[in-house]
């Protein structure tokens, strides 16, 4: 059944209200196990995830993945879960905030900014009704994955669209594919590696790690890989590194499948016997800090480095709620209004100015 909201019109004039609803895969309610297993029930049922047939994967999942990984995941989530909460939540909790802000100050349409987790609360489709409701009568959906894949964009496309085909009323919208190469992105991950070489000072080779998705994917015309070898470019450029002083790497597998490679560990392993015994790690494919970065690279692969001799390891945290993220972001959203905040501009007199960058 459609679902009616808005029946109430806000005071203010609604047509001009923008909404910014920014996206990611989301996390466990708590560390337990059964919120651990109903996240990866969520997860890993999505036919975006594992394209594998329904009447092949499921009976797998939930007959053995299910009722085994959470319970192996458990004590991996409790050491990153401070006093029980998820670090990913309250990080994009600051996010949206630090981006509402920032767009309270230009002279822009009223703006809303709304969090939606693919799998997880809050749900997309409580977002999208909380914006609606909140009065917003235009949309741009931000997913926080800068490099277009099919396992995550898609998916968020798919999920705002099943929102919306259960609204009476729905907004009009628009979304963002892709930020791989964006200058201002680039400056916010380039300033983030630069700052923490001033603090901490320069290793002996910078290693970007990325998200992986299984090669198969990629054979099927998922540009994933090419933009994340895009962005590693640009940022190499910006930090005006040389060939050999860095590199690119892919984590996070799952299964026992073909996945894009070199894999981290390996790269990791690697690096020592080089002579490369001190790294700096980032993540420019992680928005928001996870149990992707904070578990898996900063503990159990700084852990699996200097057991093979490195020296030292330095993780650079994800860009969060940094200024130059939101300034990045914010630049983007207002880019993606043109049209509609100049049609408010123009009923108000105000001169809409171009987009500021941060570089």
């Amino acid at each position: 059944m459609p679902q009616y909201h808005g029946a109430v019109e806000p005071e203010h004039d609604s047509s001009e209200r923008i909404g910014v609803l920014l996206v990611n895969s989301g996390s466990p309610d708590s560390a337990s196990v059964r919120d651990i297993r109903r996240f990866l029930d969520r997860l890993l049922s999505d036919p975006r995830v594992v394209e594998l047939p329904r009447w092949l994967w499921l009976p797998i999942l939930r007959g053995i993945i299910l009722p085994l990984r959470p319970l192996r995941s458990a004590h991996k989530y409790r050491a990153i879960f401070a006093a029980g909460r998820s670090p990913l939540l309250q990080l994009s909790g600051e996010l949206r905030a630090a981006l509402e802000a920032e767009l309270a100050t230009r002279p822009t349409p009223p703006v809303s900014v709304a969090i939606g987790m693919l799998y997880s609360k809050p749900s997309v489709h409580d977002a999208i009704v909380g914006l609606i409701d909140a009065g917003v009568r235009r949309l741009i959906v931000v997913p926080l994955f800068a490099q277009y894949s099919g396992v995550t964009t898609a998916a968020v496309y798919d999920k705002v669209g099943s929102v919306l085909a259960s609204l009476r009323r729905v907004p009009e919208v628009r979304y963002v594919a892709d930020f791989h190469d964006h200058p201002d992105y680039i400056e916010a991950l380039r300033a983030s590696i630069a700052a923490h070489w001033a603090a901490h000072g320069r290793s002996g080779h910078l290693l970007l790690s990325w998200h992986g998705i299984p090669s198969a994917y990629c054979d099927k015309g998922d540009p994933y890989p090419r933009r994340c070898h895009a962005t590693a470019q640009l940022l190499a450029d910006a930090l005006k590194l040389r060939e050999g002083e860095w590199s690119v790497a892919f984590q996070s597998r799952f299964g026992g499948g073909k996945w894009l490679r070199p894999y981290t560990e390996e790269v990791l392993d690697a690096l020592p016997a080089r002579g490369v015994r001190t790294v700096t790690v980032a993540c420019p494919g992680f928005a928001i800090d996870c149990l992707e970065t904070l578990e898996e690279i900063d503990v159990t692969d700084r852990a699996r480095f200097l057991a093979a001799g490195g020296t030292r390891f330095d993780y650079v945290p994800a860009l969060n709620a940094r200024p130059a993220h939101v300034l990045a972001l914010a630049n983007l959203v207002q880019s993606h209004a043109r049209g509609w905040s100049n049609d408010s501009a123009a009923r108000s007199g105000v001169a809409f100015p171009r987009v500021v960058s941060i570089t």
